[in-house]
């Protein structure tokens, strides 16, 4: 690609997105994207994750601007520079991320950019990059970025701080569930909850993110990771990526009570939510031991409303966490994700259920809701 082009380009692209309408339809369009603005990157998708947070947006169950490209998960090579990137260039890999911070706010300041005020105010909220303006748009007119990335598409304009440079042997397509199950699911572990050896573990929710806490827990020392899910199948891939016990939650009369069960009614020292229900955040709660933190990982729908009993929490010195991707600082956490995949010490390929061409983003996401799938992957060239 020519130095031109790569810098200082105004021409748009054509390229294929799946678009979401805001009233529950998903198609296949050509969207002209634009070239990156200063502190920009245009990046060639090489794979898509199907999520349940693209799933909440078809849903309604998050209300953000429409119609807007779907996809906040990905990898892909960087196709070009917008000007002020001196750190990136065609031809390298890169793992996009959700939460591109803006390095200046508080938050970024403080190391925590998963907190970024900039991206809560203007990308997460306004469907926009940092200048309130989007890089997509055809027919209909403007159409909105999810979560400053928008990765059901060919290609994507992203801040310079949402594409993450990895090492190139890693596994292109497989190294896209690091952007967010994986750095959510481990993060949880390690930054949120700090996990320490011979812990004892129990993982709400056997999907793409809790499968990365199973994982997060091994690497960690823990002593007894208990995995729940209503999926037999999730259940026995649980216990192949390092679970010690199971609890099948479709057969349980009382979910608490089996997970108990398991360590002789003490209670766990740490329990992942990796759901974001109302009764998986209450089980999460009511299962822990002494002094045991509870760690809300998925992410439920706004507005609700979850209740436990205060005096018993401060009695038993007990911890509600929150957890946002993990707590992750994504230049730091991304490329030693993918150091450990490749060291052979996270299983990646296990968690991916099928890959599907773009065309399928509507199926994926109905298959996604109905529970046959864990981590789907859309393929753009497919």
């Amino acid at each position: 690609m020519s130095t031109p082009e790569t810098e200082s380009s105004n021409e748009s692209t054509r390229i294929r997105a799946a678009v979401f309408d805001g009233n529950g339809t998903i198609t296949i369009e050509d969207v002209d994207l634009a070239a990156p603005g200063p502190g920009e990157v245009r990046v060639k998708v090489a794979a898509a994750g199907v999520c349940h947070s693209d799933l909440h947006v078809t849903t309604r169950a998050w209300d953000v601007p429409a119609p807007v490209v779907l996809g906040h998960e990905g990898s892909g090579v960087v196709s070009a520079v917008g000007s002020g990137v001196d750190d990136l260039e065609p031809g390298d890999h890169v793992v996009l991320n959700w939460v591109p911070g803006c390095g200046e706010c508080r938050a970024c300041q403080a190391g925590r950019p998963a907190q970024c005020s900039l991206v809560a105010s203007v990308v997460a909220t306004g469907g926009t990059l940092y200048d309130g303006t989007t890089r997509l748009s055809n027919e209909r007119g403007t159409i909105h970025h999810y979560l400053g990335v928008s990765s059901y598409a060919e290609e994507v304009v992203v801040p310079r701080s949402g594409a993450i440079k990895v090492r190139k042997d890693a596994p292109l397509e497989d190294i896209a569930i690091v952007g967010c199950a994986i750095a959510t699911g481990v993060g949880a572990v390690r930054n949120t909850a700090g996990v320490q050896p011979g812990s004892t573990v129990a993982v709400i929710g056997c999907g793409g993110v809790g499968l990365a806490c199973v994982q997060g827990a091994r690497l960690a020392g823990a002593s007894r990771i208990v995995a729940v899910d209503v999926v037999a199948e999730k259940l026995t891939l649980a216990r192949t990526l390092g679970a010690t016990d199971v609890v099948d939650a479709s057969t349980a009369d009382d979910v608490v009570a089996a997970l108990r069960a398991v360590v002789d009614d003490a209670g766990y020292d740490y329990v992942f939510d990796a759901i974001g229900k109302i009764v998986t955040t209450e089980q999460a709660i009511a299962a822990l031991g002494l002094g045991g933190a509870a760690v809300i990982v998925g992410l439920p729908p706004q507005g609700e409303r979850a209740s436990f009993e205060p005096l018993a929490l401060a009695e038993a010195d007990q911890r509600i966490l929150g957890s946002n991707y993990g707590s992750a600082v994504p230049e730091r956490d991304i490329p030693a994700l993918v150091d450990e995949v490749m060291a052979g010490k996270l299983d990646l390929a296990s968690m991916i259920s099928g890959r599907r061409p773009l065309d399928e983003a509507a199926a994926a996401l109905d298959d996604l809701a109905a529970g046959h799938a864990l981590r789907q992957l859309l393929i753009p060239s497919a």
